[in-house]
Formats: structure tokens, sequence, C-alpha cells
């Protein structure tokens, strides 16, 4: 199993280290343009896998495609990041043509890899590559949904006062602080939903902590985060590489789902060697589906900002 992660940034060296780190793929390539940056983030990670215990083979290559060849999965995380005040549709003017050009390089050498976009904003790079590419749907998959879950079940344990382990809960929509629909009344703590611990004030304030969970982080940092993102992509590429058949809110090209229609956006997915195997359409009450669309059109305005 190789995988290729394009930026070697603090997102995509996060996500080399935890894919190396799990041990599950022969190869990892990190691919940046910087001379040298990438070479010199393998070699460190390198210097780890007798520490760490793994057996991961970590190439760093500047700006050379022809090392990615023949690459099962691919990850983009290439881009410029959030800075603070910043949101992530302001970022679509420079990521886009770092994206297309991206996903067309990749796709030259592995015309049969499964692509997986980090970069922002993450739903409108995700129909990108979809328009620009003649690649399937279902290896064309958006990374946002996962993290935002995480961020969310982050949320719901620290109001349960409770460890995270007894905590499920799913985002769905937009990968955008307005766009996110974090599934409230879907929640549970082992199998109780949370509202039978929580109040509506309490759960609401779950949501909105949510919605803004990376401006948040980016007002703290400086910059993106970039290890919850890392574990994510991570998480998503075990599931395809082991197919592990497991479930995830990835953004993905919808076709009357959810009665949306040609555009990419967050809803649950099961993951497979295949990519996406399977698009799960759950019951949605009138507030989660209105939600739903309104997100929906959020990122139908993004997207008219692409030039195709």
């Amino acid at each position: 199993m190789k995988v290729t992660v394009v930026g070697a940034g603090a997102v995509g060296a996060s996500c080399a280290e935890y894919i190396a780190i799990k041990d599950f793929a022969s190869e990892v390539v990190l691919l940046d343009i910087k001379e040298g940056y990438a070479e010199g983030k393998a070699m460190d990670l390198m210097q780890t896998a007798s520490l760490n215990g793994f057996d991961t083979k970590i190439t760093g290559v500047t700006n050379d495609y022809t090392k990615t060849a023949d690459s099962d999965i691919c990850v983009i995380t290439s881009g410029i990041p959030r800075k603070p005040g910043m949101t992530r549709e302001e970022l679509i003017g420079i990521n886009a043509g770092i994206v297309k050009s991206v996903s067309s390089s990749l796709i030259e050498h592995s015309p049969n890899t499964i692509i997986i976009v980090v970069s922002n904003p993450m739903d409108t790079m995700t129909y990108l590559v979809h328009k620009t590419t003649d690649i399937a749907k279902h290896r064309i998959i958006g990374m946002g949904g996962a993290l935002d879950s995480a961020r969310f079940k982050y949320r719901l344990a620290e109001a349960l006062a409770a460890p995270i382990s007894d905590v499920d809960g799913m985002v769905i929509g937009g990968h955008s602080d307005k766009g996110m629909v974090p599934l409230t009344a879907h929640a549970t703590r082992n199998s109780i939903k949370v509202s039978e611990f929580l109040s509506d004030d309490r759960l609401n304030q779950v949501k909105e902590d949510t919605k803004v969970g990376g401006a948040t982080l980016t007002k703290l940092l400086g910059t993106s985060a970039w290890y919850a993102p890392g574990a994510a992509v991570s998480g998503l590429v075990q599931a395809i590489a082991c197919d592990q058949k497991k479930m995830f809110p990835c953004s993905t090209l919808l076709e009357g789902e959810y009665g949306l229609n040609d555009l990419c956006i967050g809803v649950p997915v099961v993951l497979g060697r295949k990519g996406i195997e399977k698009v799960v359409e759950i019951e949605l009450s009138d507030a989660e589906k209105n939600h739903l669309h309104e997100s929906a059109e959020g990122v139908k305005k993004t997207n008219g900002l692409l030039e195709l």
C-alpha cells in the first residue's frame, strides 16, 4: 500500500506521521514544492521509526511526481492555510489553482488512485477535482466532516464530563463555520441520547463551539490546526487501505441524495477499498434538513467563484 501526501507543511507532515505510526502502509511519499523541505520532514519522521515501532518507509521529494507513481491513495493538503480572521472561502483564488495542478499531476502518474482533499475551502476544492478530472466520483473524497465530527465529540465529552470513548456524534453539511450541521439530536453517550444529560442551552453551546472549532484554533495558534486534521486524514486512509467499511461523514458528490445535486458536501459514507462505497441517507428532522440545504446554498455560492 503506497500513500502520497502532497504538501509537507504542518497538516501534511501530521498526516504522514499518523499514517506511518499505524503501520498499515508500506510507503508514504511526502511531496512539497520547497526544495529539500519534504526530504527533511521525511528524514526526521523516519528517525522516529525505531522509537515508535513502525516499518512504513517515508520518502520526501521536491516536486517530482514520478516518485508518486502507482500510489493507491493520494492526499492533497497543499495550499495556503487560514490566518486569524480569515474564512476558508477566502482561500479559493490561490488554492483552486494549486489543487487543480496537483490533482492532474497525481492522476497522470497514478490513474487508479483515490484522492482525499484537505485543502480549503474543502467542499469546493473537492468539487473542483470532480469537475477537472475524469476519475470516478467514489474515488474523490473531501475530509472535512471527519474532522468536524471529532471536534464535535470533543465538545460533547467536555460538556458531559465524560471520557471521549463514551461519546458518539456526527457533523454533516459544509466544512465552514456557518455551514456545519452538528447532529445534536443523534449524538449519544453509550447509546443514550445526550439530550438525556444536557440541557437545550448546553447542547446549543456545544453546537456553536463545534462550528467555530477551526476558527478558535486559528486565533489561538495564528494559523490552521494540524494534529486533528492529520489524524482525521489518517483515519480515512486506514479505512480505505484496510477495507474497513467504516462510516465517516465526508464531502462527496451528491446526485439526488438528501435532495441535493451537483455539489460536494459532507454526508455519512461507508469507506472501503474502492473509496466511497455507499452514501448513507439518514432520517433528518425538518430543522436539520433546512440547515443542510442552507449549508448547500453556501457551498454552491462558493463553487460559483471557481473558474472551471
